[in-house]
């Protein structure tokens, strides 16, 4: 049932900024482009509706209606198109969960209608209707048991005005909450009352789940409010907050019966939750609790509620046969006290009416939807309600009640890139048409592996091969840029093979021979390009003017000197910028074989100078590494300093985590993990594994950078420093770096160590774990963030809300853990490179492990991280 209520009351609740764990909250109709915002009143952060919804208007309410204390909410998202419209609200199978939405109309439309009517389904079963105009904030709850990893919510046009939703919330409840919830079965929130309060509705913080406690809607003469400051032990099945067991009301001493509520209500079934907590224990208080009195409700005699402790009391199905109700408490012949009640809960009881697609073939359906980006109208429940069904989506009953996707066309849909393995999971397909399209690569053989599939259709495409029948079994009809294949079992006779043989053997020996050539052709083209050596460096009469003191410190050089004009050329006369640093700008170029690079220039605005120059020259000529950027060659002539680098086409890790990448392309737990690998490979590599160590000293995420295949590599050597002899323990030298990568330690002492590099790397690795930047003014450094946040036990917390649950919980923690000991406020207590490399690898082993083992909610885990989402574990 509906919960119309005065904002008013919420502006009186203290504010508290703290996380939500298992929280989403969503401000519909907030542009996609806001990051989002924290409620003043509540500290719950807000995030557009964006990501969640694929239809529908951006509005806002009218200019003079956004100051009244009525609306928190400005922004509102209006659907006048459609008869269904549903957000996807992402969800963890057979997990508990509260949805809010809310509705205020607030003149948006300029109409000052005075009535609003539209229905609201969550999956495809009714919920409830909303009423609303412009004097209410009209606000809808429900209890329920998610069946797949998304829970539709959907609103649908009666006929009565335009539907619109204000705001959309989902919290993740605790498993023993409401035990009568359980699948099949939706409870929808008819009253929830905080007796003997009458000030302002109790939710989040106080209550951790942010249910809504209104105070008192009616209060008798015949009641006495009561109230303690002591604290109630809590029942962990109903987890009811202390501030609403601290107050309730009781029977005057003259009346021996309470009635707690009465309403009247079309014909259903209620379940109700009735909580006590005794203050009072000078003397015996027992009572009857009554439903429906003097109307043979169900009863409960000579109740005596615990002392300083909460207990509940619930009905499960609650029915009258004339549509009145009430809840009466009276006092049992041997009770002092008069009846007492400290709370109450009412849910009307609303069975699912409609069956629900497989789970599984609902979540592959929906991972498909996501990797292509397809809109048409694919929103709700693939298959329910049949007049909803999604375009193109064909459903059956293929054994029992068990509803299944057999039959998917999606011809002229725009669908491009590779044949998603998606598509093999939804095992009872037997018909897939993904003509038209955009599609390259192969077609898949694990498509071969469906049982059922009898029809594929792949014509008109961009498709390299055609030779889908080399291994199939069955019997499929297969159509391939408009012929027509049937793939039947065959055998090939003995007198083909000598066929087969030289059909696959003359093509290698073809391949070889060119590649023989060309190896031949290469290494003549590498004779003709003469190495710098030192004379280079110090006696070309160009650079009689370079600094004498920096002549005995450039080590021999394999790479190539370019000329400022060969500069010019290859980067197109320094057309195309694709980054900037303390060196100067970087700019992209190309090689005379096509070869990629990244040209920086050195800007005279730039505090490197030759020093810096020098100090990366040698580094990288000393140092090859899979993960250390690679170093082609540099310029030195007159005023022009550039160092020329192998192209990193995916930019930073800083880049992906907050800065050039949108959301929609944030790595998932699994590459982030792989990615900060490979980078403590490349550090542990130049700590370790050159003749001489090199203490990189600027170790941070725009430092890691990213190859074609997300190879992480480390770059930017302009500060770095190498020691001199096997027994020198550090390097005196003045600090330098990033603030909030720093060492501390030698920031204080000026004593550079490999240390000092673990210690930035250990920044990097929260970074990646969090999302979060070293530093939040007015929040302090992520190190002392996430140290508050361990002590909770909950990593929900401190891991990035962009990764939602999709990740392995161990994995985090290790990662966790792993980088507050490279940030220990002493170097002696720091773990090697070499450590951190075999803990990054437990981790990224343990989070592959989950993807291989999970279910096909977590195999498509990297698919919906575009999708912000907020649900976390809770738990070490």
């Amino acid at each position: 049932m509906a919960l119309a209520f005065f904002v008013l009351l919420l502006l009186l609740a203290p504010v508290v900024v703290v996380s939500q764990p298992g929280f989403l909250s969503i401000d519909c109709g907030l542009d996609d482009s806001y990051s989002g915002y924290t409620d003043k009143i509540t500290g719950i952060v807000y995030v557009s509706d964006g990501p969640y919804i694929d239809s529908g208007e951006n509005r806002r309410i009218a200019p003079n209606l956004e100051s009244s204390w009525l609306y928190r909410q400005h922004t509102l998202r209006s659907f006048p198109s459609g008869m269904r419209n549903c957000y996807a609200l992402p969800t963890v199978a057979d997990t508990k969960y509260l949805v809010r939405a809310s509705f205020a109309y607030g003149n948006y439309d300029g109409t000052n209608s005075s009535s609003l009517s539209f229905d609201l389904r969550l999956g495809p079963n009714y919920w409830d209707t909303v009423y609303t105009d412009a004097t209410m904030n009209f606000v809808i709850e429900a209890i329920f048991v998610a069946w797949a990893g998304w829970a539709p919510v959907c609103l649908v046009n009666t006929g009565r005005g335009t539907p619109f939703m204000s705001a959309l919330e989902l919290r993740q409840l605790g498993d023993a909450l409401y035990p009568l919830v359980v699948p099949g079965l939706i409870i929808s929130t008819y009253a929830r009352e905080n007796m003997g309060s009458s000030d302002s509705i109790t939710r989040y913080p106080d209550d951790r789940y942010d249910r809504y406690w209104w105070p008192m809607v009616m209060a008798s003469s015949r009641w006495v409010n009561e109230s303690t400051e002591r604290t109630i032990q809590p029942d962990t099945n109903f987890a009811v907050p202390s501030p609403i067991l601290q107050t309730a009301v009781a029977a005057t001493v003259n009346d021996t019966a309470l009635t707690a509520i009465t309403w009247q209500y079309r014909s259903s079934s209620f379940m109700t939750y009735l909580h006590f907590a005794d203050f009072q224990d000078t003397q015996i208080r027992r009572f009857d609790i009554n439903t429906n009195e003097n109307q043979s409700g169900p009863t409960l005699k000579s109740y005596s509620p615990s002392y300083m402790a909460s207990s509940t009391v619930y009905t499960e199905n609650y029915t009258s046969t004339d549509g009145n109700y009430n809840i009466t408490l009276s006092a049992s012949a041997t009770s002092v006290l008069p009846p007492m009640i400290n709370a109450l809960e009412i849910y009307v009881r609303v069975p699912y009416e409609s069956p629900t697609t497989l789970p599984e073939d609902f979540d592959a359906i929906m991972a498909i939807k996501i990797e292509y980006g397809v809109k048409k109208n694919w929103m709700g429940d693939p298959c329910f309600p049949t007049k909803y069904a999604w375009d193109g989506v064909k459903c059956s009953n293929t054994s029992g009640n068990t509803t299944r996707i057999t039959s998917l066309d999606l011809t002229n849909s725009y669908l491009h890139g590779a044949i998603s393995k998606n598509f093999t999971l939804l095992t009872a397909l037997e018909n897939l048409d993904l003509s038209h399209n955009n599609l390259s690569g192969s077609v898949p053989d694990s498509l071969l592996s469906l049982p059922s599939l009898r029809v594929l259709n792949v014509s008109g495409n961009q498709l390299s091969d055609n030779s889908l029948c080399k291994s199939y079994t069955g019997s499929l009809t297969f159509r391939y840029d408009y012929d027509v294949s049937t793939c039947k079992p065959s055998s090939s006779p003995p007198r083909n093979k000598a066929i087969i043989v030289v059909s696959v053997v003359v093509p290698v020996l073809v391949v070889v021979v060119l590649l023989l050539a060309y190896f031949i052709w290469r290494e003549k083209r590498k004779r003709n390009v003469q190495p710098v050596s030192t004379h280079d460096l110090t006696t070309d009469s160009q650079f009689d003017n370079a600094p004498s003191s920096h002549e005995g410190n450039q080590k021999k050089s394999d790479n190539r000197r370019f000329t400022y004009k060969e500069l010019e050329v290859l980067t197109n006369n320094f057309k195309k910028l694709i980054g900037q640093g303390g060196f100067g700008p970087v700019y992209y170029g190309r090689l005379e074989d096509d070869t990629e690079v990244a040209v920086k220039m050195r800007s005279e605005s730039s505090s490197h100078g030759l020093d810096e120059f020098l100090s990366e020259v040698q580094s990288l000529t000393k140092v090859h590494h899979r993960n250390l950027v690679s170093l082609i060659g540099y310029c030195w002539e007159k005023d022009h300093l550039a160092l020329v680098y192998e192209y990193m086409s995916h930019g930073s890790l800083f880049d992906h985590l907050r800065g050039k990448n949108d959301a929609a392309e944030a790595l998932n737990w699994r590459t982030r993990v792989h990615v900060v690998l490979e980078a403590a490979q490349g550090l542990d590599y130049l700590h370790k594994g050159c003749n001489l160590p090199i203490v990189h000293r600027d170790v941070k995420t725009s430092n890691i950078l990213m190859g074609q295949k997300l190879q992480a590599k480390i770059g930017d050597f302009g500060l770095s420093k190498t020691y001199l002899s096997d027994t020198q323990t550090h390097i005196s030298a003045t600090a330098a770096g990033t603030a909030g990568y720093m060492d501390p330690e030698y920031y204080l002492t000026g004593r550079l160590t490999e240390s000092s590099d673990v210690y930035s790397f250990g920044v990097v690795l929260l970074e990646v774990a969090t999302g979060m930047p070293p530093i939040v003014p007015g929040h302090g450094h992520i190190i002392q963030r996430v140290k508050q946040k361990i002590a909770t036990g909950d990593i929900g917390s401190i891991a990035d809300l962009q990764l939602g649950s999709a990740y392995d919980i161990s994995s985090m923690w290790k990662v966790i853990d792993t980088a507050m000991t490279c940030t220990a406020d002493s170097a002696a207590q720091r773990p090697t490179m070499a450590t951190v490399v075999i803990q990054l690898k437990e981790s990224l082993a343990l989070e592959e492990s989950r993807e291989k083992d999970s279910s096909i909610r977590a195999s498509r885990g990297s698919d919906i991280e575009a999708m912000v989402s907020t649900f976390h574990p809770l738990a070490r």
